[in-house]
């Protein structure tokens, strides 16, 4: 928390697609340095939420500030040059370019300046991703397209990432390697917010925790108390 006050603050933010409203007046708040998973049932908006924070769609009600300034009305490429940076549901990972074009690509924002000593500190998270150095990124496995895209991220040197269902589509063992990346990215620095189906995995993982459910938070506290709660045990959790 710098100067008392959260690195990231939502404030009352509604997001409408069309005339369909998909937020309605989410509170959230990310002190740096913290892991804050967002949970819920599908379509309850927590990927709208996390697309509002980076600037697309944009909120119509409401206020995001980051590191002290409001951003709510930025373009994304605004919001990016400020130190956030997304690795977005589905991985979007460009498939025609190679791992290292990829990353270079994700660290257009800043610059070549500190490439080097960025992409080994990459490498150093995920070791795979430098043997498939050369290899075009849609030839890589699920597991290996959601390193790169984590990855790709990593290299614009976020404060803030906000990363959007990271265990989509991965194997169980998979799905343990990538959160204890997630888990090292922060030790080394960077606040992540995430959103995350796998209820049990993003509880055990986060600082501080949410539900979202039809637009709305209606439930919130440290990632200990929420996987202790009966009803989101009964929702969320299996029972």
């Amino acid at each position: 928390m710098a100067n008392g006050q959260p690195l990231l603050a939502v404030t009352g933010v509604e997001t409408y697609y069309g005339n369909i409203r998909a937020l309605n007046g989410v509170d959230i708040s990310v002190d740096e340095g913290e892991i804050v998973a967002l949970i819920g049932a599908n379509g309850a908006g927590k990927s709208t939420l996390m697309m509002t924070v980076f600037g697309s769609p944009q909120a119509r009600k409401g206020n995001i500030v980051f590191d002290g300034q409001d951003i709510t009305n930025l373009p994304t490429h605004e919001i990016a040059r400020l130190g956030i940076a997304q690795s977005p549901e589905g991985r979007r990972i460009f498939p025609r370019m190679t791992v290292m074009e990829n990353l270079q690509m994700g660290a257009n924002i800043v610059g070549a300046g500190d490439f080097e000593a960025d992409a080994d500190l990459v490498f150093s998270l995920f070791p795979r991703l430098k043997e498939r150095i050369g290899q075009r990124g849609g030839t890589l496995s699920g597991g290996e397209q959601q390193m790169l895209a984590i990855a790709r991220a990593l290299m614009a040197r976020p404060r803030l990432l906000l990363l959007d269902e990271p265990s989509m589509g991965l194997a169980p063992q998979l799905i343990q390697q990538i959160f204890a990346i997630i888990h090292d990215i922060n030790e080394q620095g960077t606040t992540v917010l995430v959103v995350e189906q796998n209820a049990a995995q993003a509880l055990k993982l986060a600082d501080t925790a949410h539900v979202l459910e039809t637009g709305e938070i209606v439930r919130s506290g440290t990632g200990a108390e929420l996987a202790g709660d009966e009803s989101v045990k009964a929702a969320y959790l299996g029972g």
